[in-house]
């Protein structure tokens, strides 16, 4: 089923949206809270959330991208359940290493204000737009998707050491083009 008729399922409140939601994007969203998550069972309940949020959102709202806004609801649940998780054990792992990487190229207050979160997105859509296609997919791959190092080299064939070299100058090229476009870091 196609994107447009899966939002107009949500808009005429069909129970039939979740299901053709879950059978489209169930593996993506799956993938997403999984790689932050690393737990199947926490990744199938954020994922479980995200059509519950998903049905309360649409509508009122109507996504241009039914995927991206997918993925984002997933995302973020992820990543809240993984900062509960993490502040209750204390825990380290690969999303604080990864959240750690970005720290030095990513305003901190970033997100305090929809105007100037906006404005941060429309700059970093801009930043990818310059990087070649693999340096693209794998800071997207890195950086949004959240995933591990090792699954990047095997999947862009790729050693540990090039995969690391080139997410660290992508992220230098980062907070260059920031700061260039008067960001404060």
């Amino acid at each position: 089923m196609d994107d447009q008729r899966i939002i107009q399922l949500y808009w005429d409140r069909s129970e039939k949206a979740i299901t053709a939601t879950a059978a489209k994007y169930g593996r993506y969203c799956h993938y997403i809270a999984y790689n932050i998550l690393r737990n199947d069972e926490d990744a199938e309940e954020c994922v479980n959330d995200t059509w519950l949020n998903t049905w309360n959102t649409i509508p009122p709202q109507k996504p241009r991208r039914l995927q991206a806004f997918l993925g984002k609801i997933t995302r973020n649940l992820s990543l809240n359940r993984y900062e509960k998780r993490t502040t209750e054990k204390r825990g380290g792992g690969e999303i604080t290493l990864i959240l750690d990487e970005l720290s030095e190229c990513i305003p901190a207050e970033q997100g305090s204000k929809i105007a100037e979160e906006l404005a941060f997105t429309d700059l970093l859509n801009r930043f990818l737009d310059t990087l070649s296609p693999q340096d693209c997919k794998l800071f997207v791959r890195r950086y949004w998707y959240m995933s591990p190092i090792k699954e990047l080299t095997r999947d862009f064939h790729i050693s540990e050491s090039k995969a690391s070299v080139t997410l660290f100058r992508t992220r230098k090229k980062l907070r260059t083009y920031l700061e260039k476009e008067g960001v404060t870091l």
